[in-house]
């Protein structure tokens, strides 16, 4: 089995649960955002739907400079609300999982480089950029969008087992 189809199982759970998370993305407080430094609900969901496809491009790339000093800057996909927010996310999930089930050993031990302007912020090999650059960042979102849901009162599934906002009214229900 090679690090790719290793990682699978784990990659299938956080799909389906990042799926799930996102699906209760309302179009109503898509411009909604919990204290002025933060982002709103939209652009935290549209950045986990986009950084699926990261795993590809990082395993048929060697680097990113996401504000390079003389071209443009990295873009995300513009997306502007649920339906296409699930249609990104449901595009991106077969490419990255077919990039992870075909990578070699070699490909994913190949160190990746992420760069702001021509600045080095990091090189580590590829495996270590999809699980902390990628996946664990997709977690990290996804629980910052937990606490936009409690906040607004939509019901919080059950991640990593049952949740108290699928079995009790929520504060904003109440």
């Amino acid at each position: 089995m090679t690090i790719g189809q290793f990682l699978l199982p784990e990659f299938d759970e956080e799909m389906k649960n990042t799926r799930e998370l996102l699906e209760r993305v309302d179009d109503k407080q898509w411009n909604w955002k919990p204290h002025a430094k933060s982002g709103t609900v939209g652009w935290l969901a549209a950045h986990i739907a986009a950084m699926v496809d990261w795993i590809p491009f990082t395993l048929q790339s060697e680097e990113l400079d996401y504000a390079p000093v003389n071209g443009p800057s990295y873009e995300p996909p513009k997306i502007e609300n649920r339906q296409q927010l699930l249609a990104e996310l449901d595009k991106n999930i077969p490419k990255a999982r077919a990039a992870l089930a075909n990578a070699t050993d070699a490909e994913m031990r190949k160190n990746w480089t992420l760069l702001a302007s021509g600045q080095k912020i990091f090189t580590m090999p590829r495996v270590a950029c999809i699980r902390s650059m990628v996946m664990n960042h997709i977690i990290h979102h996804r629980a910052q969008l937990t606490v936009y849901y409690r906040l607004l009162g939509i019901p919080v599934p059950g991640l990593y087992g049952p949740s108290s906002g699928e079995t009790e009214p929520t504060a904003a229900g109440a």
